[in-house]
């Protein structure tokens, strides 16, 4: 368990061309994290969105940013208002900006400014099964995912489905940071195990950044 480590100063891992894990980025700021989740759930609260075959997601999630991801009968899309609310999803928390703006330069992005921030909360048992991240528009721009909570196995492939799997271990305050050769790899998260975490009880909760509009992207 990489919890031998906790006391150790942040480290990058090698991912693969264009990904790195950044062990322990957001360890630091990881309270400060959780409460802009709150922030942004008491606003447009947690849900299990359906997919357009009909298939109702494990993960509950909501959104922050200009953008935010939904679904409907036709596909998946980002869009400007929460569709239960019918108000503009909440703004990005200032420190999630920061944290994002501070791993993408780590990790050697240096020009990525995210307008959607997706938070997923996995309960024990839910996974994410394996996928792309397709729906934006400037595949140029990298992904930050910052995991928060209990840890998880976190899948990361290639460019078919069928390749090869690399599965790593995730804690709290890590973050996985991929694009240019990498950003349409692959990737899930295995079924969420039992556990009981200080800070975030029986769930783990992540933040995916993206730039989701038409924005310009170095």
């Amino acid at each position: 368990m990489l919890d031998l480590f906790a006391d150790a100063e942040p480290w990058q891992e090698p991912l693969a061309p264009g990904a790195a894990i950044l062990r322990r980025f957001a360890l630091s700021r990881a309270t400060a994290l959780l409460g802009g989740i709150d922030d942004v759930a008491a606003v447009s609260p947690f849900r299990h969105m359906v997919t357009p075959g009909g298939y109702t997601m494990s993960v509950a999630m909501t959104n922050c940013g200009r953008l935010g991801w939904a679904t409907n009968d036709r596909g998946y899309l980002y869009a400007p208002n929460d569709p239960i609310t019918g108000q503009p999803w909440p703004p990005m928390p200032d420190v999630f900006r920061a944290l994002c703006h501070d791993a993408a330069v780590e990790a050697g992005y240096a020009d990525f400014t995210p307008d959607a921030c997706l938070v997923n909360r996995y309960a024990v048992g839910t996974k994410l099964s394996l996928h792309q991240d397709k729906d934006e528009p400037d595949l140029r721009a990298p992904i930050v995912s910052v995991s928060l909570g209990l840890p998880a196995i976190f899948q990361f492939g290639g460019l078919r489905r069928n390749d090869p799997l690399r599965r790593l271990m995730l804690e709290h305050g890590d973050v996985v940071v991929w694009g240019g050769a990498s950003r349409l790899f692959y990737h899930g998260i295995q079924p969420l195990k039992p556990g009981a975490h200080p800070q975030t009880g029986a769930f783990r909760f992540n933040l995916t950044f993206r730039q989701a509009g038409s924005g310009e992207q170095k």
